[in-house]
């Protein structure tokens, strides 16, 4: 895998109708700026509102994953997710004139070639991947599901399924490389049991369901007068049915189809964390809300995580850039550079040295970095995110409001560089920025603090 982001070469688009709204709607891909994850615009809406694939838009995990933002949702995202995940790809901007993604042949194939051939183009940014050092577990009493996530070199996925079923056996599928994600996982498809449908319907969902897009496990003998039932549900002339089976006897594309279908379900899911995972994960009936829950505890796992430093890697904000957005100078600018920046988070670098004046006087013989310019740079960072929000930042001063949960952990020492890593607790909301932030040494957690600020323009 690359170590630098990625991002499609050229814009393309795919149309098709949404499994449970059954709305006609085209997306279209166009590239991403580097650090901007997954975004989802809908530009059937006036505003033309932008939502990002992230946990913190999370909102319906009831048989698909829906993401929401300010009213505005964005269903059946999963199948998507997970073919940008395995197309490499970091930064993608999608485009939707509809509520809900298109449901295409029930799988990820269409979504991953239609991807491909974009082409793909690498950006001067490091890719955010989460190593994994030690053994994670999740157990979710409610569903029985269970995840156990290892180190390896490489991401690895092992799924179970098992449906207590007459006709869906107990079985399991792996994925040992993501290159093999196209040939081995993309074109399996979702499927249903057939006792489900009615409970579905009822919950105005699946309008746009049929057997071209979904398997419909048949665990008891149908009569003939709900034959006529489904016939019309699904939009066909008849409907066949072996005594167990499935409806109107689809052939699966492999034995384990479901459990297969299942791992690319995991895949769009995790996709959500916006890390690439270099570890095996192990699941055991996995379901979008236990997906989900485990993303949302290794997500503060990896919040944790050092933000990955590359000295060579051409900043976002060089000094000379961030000096024309802070008012700071010398000795009082404590930021070198911005090597992060989103709409919700930055990476901040500073360089310590023995030629800074604090250590005249802190403490001559044993110099160490003062706490409160610890958090005064951290803020400095923060400054940076804050003001990236205005059109001319040159016109804006920031100021301080509180601090709390101020918590020091190491010293910080002439030579050492410290990773300033903040991201936002709430919206930034009539110019107040409420945000957590965390200062590293290497992989070591130095300070953390919680900070509020609001600009203000110059009069």
């Amino acid at each position: 895998m690359s170590k630098f982001q990625q991002t499609i070469l050229q814009s393309n688009s795919i149309s098709g109708f949404g499994l449970h709204t059954a709305n006609e709607v085209k997306l279209t891909f166009k590239p991403g700026p580097i650090n901007s994850g997954i975004r989802f615009v809908r530009v059937d809406l006036v505003e033309k509102p932008i939502i990002k694939a992230c946990l913190d838009n999370i909102s319906v995990t009831n048989r698909r994953t829906e993401l929401k933002k300010n009213d505005v949702i964005i269903q059946t995202t999963e199948h998507l997710l997970a073919a940008i995940i395995c197309a490499k790809i970091d930064n993608i901007i999608v485009e939707i004139d509809s509520p809900e993604l298109p449901i295409l042949d029930g799988s990820s194939k269409i979504y991953y070639e239609v991807l491909k051939k974009c082409g793909i183009q690498q950006q001067k940014a490091r890719k955010k991947i989460f190593k994994v050092n030690k053994t994670y577990k999740y157990f979710d009493e409610e569903t029985e599901s269970e995840y156990i996530l290892e180190p390896s070199n490489e991401f690895k996925l092992d799924v179970k399924i098992d449906y207590n079923s007459k006709v869906l056996n107990k079985s399991n599928a792996k994925l040992d490389n993501i290159n093999d994600f196209h040939d081995k996982i993309s074109d399996a498809r979702t499927f249903v049991f057939l006792h489900e449908i009615k409970e579905l319907i009822e919950q105005g969902l699946i309008k746009g369901g049929n057997l071209n897009n979904a398997i419909v496990f048949v665990e008891d003998k149908i009569n003939p007068k709900d034959l006529i039932k489904l016939a019309k549900i699904f939009d066909k002339k008849d409907i066949k049915v072996k005594e167990k089976g499935i409806l109107n006897n689809v052939e699966l594309r492999y034995d384990n189809e479901p459990a297969r279908h299942k791992l690319l379900d995991v895949i769009g899911d995790l996709a959500l964390c916006e890390n690439h995972i270099q570890g095996h994960l192990k699941v055991t009936k996995p379901g979008h809300k236990s997906n989900i829950a485990f993303a949302k505890k290794l997500n503060k796992i990896m919040k944790k995580e050092a933000p990955i430093y590359d000295p060579n890697q051409i900043p976002i904000k060089d000094i000379n850039q961030i000096m024309e957005m802070l008012p700071h100078r010398p000795p009082f600018l404590l930021i070198d550079k911005i090597t992060e920046l989103s709409d919700n988070h930055v990476v901040g670098v500073k360089n310590v040295t023995i030629n800074e004046e604090f250590f005249n006087g802190h403490f001559p013989g044993a110099p160490v970095m003062p706490g409160v310019l610890q958090i005064e740079a951290m803020a400095q960072a923060g400054g940076i995110l804050l003001l990236s929000t205005v059109s001319e930042p040159k016109n804006y001063l920031t100021y301080f409001m509180k601090i709390d949960k101020v918590k020091f952990k190491q010293k910080v020492l002439p030579g050492d560089t410290i990773v300033f890593k903040s991201e936002l607790i709430s919206p930034i909301r009539r110019g107040i920025c409420h945000m957590f932030g965390q200062a590293f040494v290497g992989e070591k957690l130095v300070m953390e603090a919680e900070l509020m600020a609001q600009i203000k323009k110059i009069n």
